[in-house]
């Protein structure tokens, strides 16, 4: 690879419906569609939002092929292939090239703690793939965090990486890195979209696009445009629904609220399970207030 490739917009990390168990690719395909007739800029299949933790490998590699295939090439596709285990993560990222995806998302190692030498062992053998990679900062959940001076390390010393997730909640963490190299930053928090692009971010990797892509794609126009009045009326828009997206953890508020606007059957893979029965009267209320049509 030279020239790096460059993300921008909305991209959505799209959920894994299911159904009796199983990945319903009918449902899968429905909600690709209407990713990308909605002007959605880019698909992120088996990340977080899609549960992937909970994919048998099998899964995993199907998920990412269907999702190419169906995009057929509008849209960039960035697959996750993360793991706490290198070669497990070197596995998936050879098949998310074969696939056809255009990028792929790397979680940082979670649960065995690596050192920030060791996450760049780490992505230098990912890199020998030559697919883009694309870093997922995500300490909740990982455990470890990589710090700005490591990511740009990275970016200036393995030609494959091309942005990062950004998923920490520190705006200073943003700002350092964009004053410190010119890898592509991209929200990895949908309330936080609009403060990361304000500091040097170019878009949003959303799990509320999921609902409302073409909402997601309007912030994002904003912001790029440098129009930050209707950007921040926009980010104030969505932000109490944002917000809803991760009162318990994701993927179950947004599976409970494309259920009820009737997009998928409201099914998890256990240890997840479905949205507490308290929070959905507030969901709901707040999915009204947006005027979003509810079937359940």
């Amino acid at each position: 690879m030279t020239d790096r490739m460059k993300l921008q917009g909305a991209m959505t990390a799209i959920i894994t419906p299911f159904s009796n168990g199983e990945v319903d690719y009918n449902a899968l395909g429905r909600l690709v569609e209407f990713q990308i007739e909605n002007g959605i800029q880019g698909l992120v299949p088996c990340g977080t939002t899609g549960e992937s933790p909970t994919l048998s490998y099998e899964e995993h590699d199907k998920v990412i092929e269907f999702v190419v295939d169906r995009v057929a090439g509008r849209v960039p596709v960035i697959a996750g292939t993360g793991s706490n285990s290198t070669q497990e993560a070197l596995d998936l990222t050879k098949h998310a090239k074969k696939a056809g995806a255009d990028a792929c998302l790397v979680v940082n190692p979670y649960y065995n703690k690596p050192t920030q030498h060791g996450m760049v062992e780490h992505i230098k053998r990912l890199a020998q793939v030559e697919l883009p990679i694309v870093l997922y900062n995500i300490p909740g959940r990982t455990g470890v965090e990589l710090s700005p001076e490591t990511i740009v390390r990275m970016y200036e010393e393995i030609p494959a990486v091309v942005a990062v997730k950004e998923a920490t909640g520190k705006l200073d963490v943003s700002s350092q890195v964009a004053a410190s190299c010119d890898i592509t930053i991209l929200s990895g928090d949908d309330s936080l979209t609009l403060p990361i692009c304000s500091v040097g971010g170019s878009g949003v990797i959303s799990v509320l696009a999921n609902l409302l892509p073409a909402e997601i794609r309007k912030l994002c126009d904003f912001v790029i445009s440098f129009d930050l009045a209707d950007a921040t009326m926009q980010h104030l828009r969505l932000f109490n629904l944002c917000r809803g997206m991760f009162v318990e953890t994701n993927p179950i508020p947004i599976k409970a609220a494309m259920a009820m606007a009737g997009m998928i059957q409201n099914e998890l893979r256990l240890p997840l399970s479905p949205l507490s029965e308290h929070l959905r009267p507030a969901l709901r209320r707040q999915l009204e207030e947006f005027g979003i049509p509810l079937k359940q």
